[in-house]
């Protein structure tokens, strides 16, 4: 694991070192070699349990693929704010790769901590090179506000987590995630096992985010850089998920009964958020909203709480990670060109940029979920287990599924079909860069699909 964390911070050096010219490239090549060094943690996965590396932190077969797509994702954010970052003098072009750094830095050492107060440090940790990022490289005057809505929904929401884990500590003596599931909640009344779990799950919720405290993320999504969102909907929306998973198996049978409106919530949030991209004109706002609707139903296979829940809700999250982070880079590619977020004006990019609309159209199969990708994969087992637990839940679930292909299509369109409006006289071409990150992002989806027992390996 040191083998990652030490190159990752020599990144540092190799930023503010490197001569102009050569900066991009070798942070590229740097930060590329160490998301092909961290393929080698698959080979951990048929092993089951902990495999401490150093002082509280490890890995196991939960955390392993979510490392991997954390450190995957770097490179690309790197490809995609090349053009968006380049015109800025270069000391400010070295602030923003350290800053990118920094926050992979942070999500490893929080996907790796054996130790809930190291987690929930570094969970936080998280929010500050975030915040830099929409506030300070973001497009419109908006991006204040977006930081302000991301750091009072998230912090109000972590603080109980705090208070829960220290009062779980007081009762039991250890937050090891090794030694959890043996201690667990029981010196507690049933009243405080209760208010516990809430509090644990608080923070969570906020951060997938669930259907009603969601208002933050649309807002983050539009107003922050590229890099801001690819990070964003990629891995900081999985940490959420990574600690229901965490926290989910210590309910008791009190709270246990309290998650079931957490589940319906979710549920009427995948339809209700997948209603609301429908009726969207703003691209980002759409791929944003969307998001929302995937986490509704990570959340609720995680809230059953079975291997079938658990293994589709990590499918999901690492093929969602992969799909909306390709959508938003597809989007800035517009967003470079026509300067407008808005599909009404700038449709029909199909007949000026015809591979871009090959990449679209991939992109939007895998948002809608096309077999044998892993989103379908990953729906199937959520939905199937949400059925065995109630059959009412197909309603929701099926409406959902209608309606994400419908918003998907829908997109695909907008955006690519229909005459090429008449304000757009003049267009730059496609760039190899730009095809490069297209296929970064999705030869790794597709590869999926021929070895997907690197996803429930921990299931075993």
């Amino acid at each position: 694991m040191l083998k990652i964390i030490i190159p990752v911070l020599m990144l540092l050096p190799t930023i503010w070192f490197s001569p102009r010219f050569l900066m991009w490239p070798l942070t590229f090549l740097h930060s590329m070699s160490i998301a092909v060094t961290s393929m080698s943690w698959v080979n951990f996965m048929s092993h089951g349990g902990w495999r401490e590396v150093y002082y509280q932190l490890g890995i196991d077969p939960l955390s392993t693929p979510l490392l991997v797509l954390t450190c995957w994702l770097l490179p690309l954010t790197i490809l995609a704010s090349q053009y968006h970052v380049e015109q800025e003098p270069l000391g400010r072009q070295r602030l923003f790769l350290t800053v990118l750094t920094l926050l992979q830095a942070h999500i490893l050492l929080s996907f790796m901590a054996m130790d809930l107060i190291t987690f929930y440090i570094m969970f936080e940790a998280t929010l500050i090179p975030t915040l830099f990022l929409i506030t300070r490289w973001g497009n419109q005057l908006e991006r204040l506000n977006a930081g302000a809505y991301f750091l009072l929904y998230t912090l109000a929401a972590s603080l109980p987590l705090l208070i829960a884990l220290l009062s779980y500590y007081k009762s039991s003596g250890s937050l090891s995630l090794m030694m959890l599931p043996y201690v667990g909640t029981s010196d507690l009344s049933s009243f405080a096992q209760l208010a516990w779990w809430l509090g644990c799950v608080a923070a969570f919720m906020v951060k997938m985010p669930l259907y009603g405290v969601h208002l933050w993320l649309p807002k983050a999504h539009v107003e922050a850089p590229i890099a801001g969102s690819m990070v964003l909907a990629a891995v900081l929306l999985k940490l959420g998920g990574y600690g229901l998973m965490r926290v989910g198996p210590l309910l008791s049978p009190l709270a246990s009964e309290a998650a079931y409106p957490f589940i319906v919530l979710a549920l009427w949030g995948v339809v209700m958020t997948g209603s609301i991209c429908l009726r969207q004109t703003d691209l980002k706002s759409l791929i944003a909203y969307s998001s929302v609707s995937h986490m509704g139903l990570v959340v609720g296979g995680i809230m059953i709480q079975t291997d079938w829940g658990f293994t589709g809700a990590l499918i999901l999250m690492i093929a969602h990670g992969l799909t909306s982070s390709a959508l938003f880079c597809l989007a800035n590619t517009n967003y470079e060109r026509t300067h407008s977020r808005t599909m009404l004006l700038a449709r029909g990019m199909q007949m000026v940029l015809p591979l871009m609309a090959t990449w679209w159209f991939i992109s939007t199969l895998a948002n809608l979920a096309l077999p044998p990708l892993p989103n379908l994969m990953g729906e199937l087992m959520i939905i199937t287990s949400l059925f065995n637990w109630s059959w009412w839940t197909l309603a929701l679930t099926g409406a959902g599924t209608l309606i994400t292909a419908g918003y998907s299509l829908y997109m695909f369109l907008m955006t690519q079909r229909g005459p090429l409006p008449a304000h757009i006289l003049a267009i730059e071409p496609s760039h190899t860069r730009e095809h490069l990150l297209m296929a970064l992002h999705l030869l790794p989806l597709i590869l999926l699909i021929l070895k997907p027992e690197l996803f429930w390996g921990w299931a075993a």
